[in-house]
């Protein structure tokens, strides 16, 4: 398969322009993806574009990360109900600093001849007058072309519509792309299906001042099963950054992933080849409580993130949370993850799981301190038992010293 055809696989693809899977097929192309340095650290929710560089450098093509020190000063309407908070340039230099960082743990900077390049669109925008930038390269955009990119008509539709400073954001990233295909030759941008707009209009100021062709590729925005953003959880956002998401943390995100979305997470965030995610997909078919992908998943990503230290200490707090595998013979009960999505209180959650017979024995237990989850005693009988609480897929519940359950969440 060419590069094209394992995004295509992958489920990578949501539009590409024409012409692109013969350019990927035929030559070496060097393409690049934006980040925008809104943060020190990337989140999961930027790991598919940062595999999408990876893949891309694997099949011998050359990767560019820009961080967004320039446009990062504008913010992207992209996807976004209102106006970001505009950062400072001292934070934005620090964010700058650690995106760059966190890009060399899945790129190559040093194998010829396809070496990824970060570079910083600060270094020409930061540079360019307001009239020059207006003269040579805003005559190119009609208002009506812009009013048309569903980044600008959603926010103008919303309550708060959108300043001229974020309207102009388009302008700017097509302007990158340009500047990339002048000093490096790119001419190929990818990213997630909110940026098509952006993207299209970079390769129609290349078409109108350079004459030349250029292309972009787009995958479409993740979602869980359940319809949920991917990335988001109760416990808020899952950082590549182990001082700010613990390694342990991490592994357990993926290792929680539920039974309908473990084949996707395998082909977009793993190296994994076809016939090895089409068997695990089997096991879980025929195995499910073992959760056999879920722990391949979780090992492969943490691995990647955080290395062979990050992994084991991961893997050493799991086993500590659990006993080394103890539980053989405490009664085991199946419960929904929909059944937590507005959390559950907790007297119901002890009815459900037998260790209660009423909702006010539950409270009863609660209040004389005899009721735990994971080993912590629960103190308030108002409480609710949510997914932070699963861990490796599961919840130990405790009645007293005796009673026990090990809830498995599907």
């Amino acid at each position: 398969m060419n590069m094209f055809e394992e995004f295509a696989w992958r489920g990578m693809v949501s539009e590409a322009t024409d012409g692109v899977r013969e350019a990927l097929g035929a030559e070496r192309v060097t393409a690049y993806i934006g980040f925008d340095p809104t943060a020190s650290s990337l989140h999961i929710g930027n790991l598919l574009t940062v595999m999408g560089l990876a893949r891309l450098q694997r099949f011998g093509h050359t990767p560019i990360a820009i961080v967004g020190g320039g446009t990062g000063m504008i913010g992207d309407p992209s996807g976004k109900s209102q106006e970001r908070n505009l950062l400072s340039p001292e934070q934005i230099a620090v964010n700058v600093a650690g995106v760059r960082a966190q890009l060399e743990r899945f790129l190559d900077f040093e194998t010829a001849p396809n070496a990824a390049k970060i570079v910083n669109n600060a270094d020409w925008l930061g540079t360019i007058d307001v009239l020059s930038f207006l003269r040579d390269i805003g005559k190119h955009f009609t208002v009506g072309y812009m009013l048309q990119k569903e980044s600008v008509s959603r926010r103008l539709e919303s309550a708060d519509g959108i300043s001229y400073t974020e309207f102009s954001y388009l302008v700017l990233q097509a302007y990158d792309f340009l500047q990339l295909f002048d000093r490096h030759g790119c001419t190929l941008q990818m990213g997630g299906s909110d940026q098509w707009g952006n993207i299209t209009a970079g390769i129609e100021l290349i078409r109108k001042v350079r004459a030349k062709k250029a292309h972009g590729l787009v995958w479409p925005l993740m979602k869980t099963a359940a319809g949920t953003k991917f990335g988001k959880t109760e416990a808020g956002t899952i950082w590549l950054d182990p001082a700010l998401t613990s390694e342990y943390r991490f592994y357990q995100f993926w290792l929680n992933t539920d039974d309908r979305d473990v084949a996707n997470y395998l082909k977009v965030f793993t190296w994994l080849d076809r016939a090895a995610i089409d068997g695990l997909g089997r096991a879980l078919a025929e195995a499910p409580a073992a959760r056999e992908a879920q722990r391949t998943l979780a090992r492969a990503v943490t691995l990647m993130v955080h290395g062979p230290d990050g992994l084991a200490l991961a893997e050493r707090e799991t086993a500590a949370q659990f006993g080394g595998g103890d539980d053989a013979d405490i009664p085991a009960i199946v419960l929904a993850a929909s059944d937590f999505a507005e959390g559950m209180a907790t007297t119901d959650f002890m009815v459900a799981v037998s260790l209660a017979p009423s909702k006010s024995e539950a409270a009863r237990t609660i209040k004389q301190g005899g009721f735990y989850v994971n080993d912590t005693r629960v103190t308030d009988e108002r409480g609710k038992v949510t997914l932070a609480d699963v861990i490796d897929g599961r919840i130990k519940a405790r009645k007293g010293q005796r009673e026990r359950r090990i809830v498995r969440i599907s």
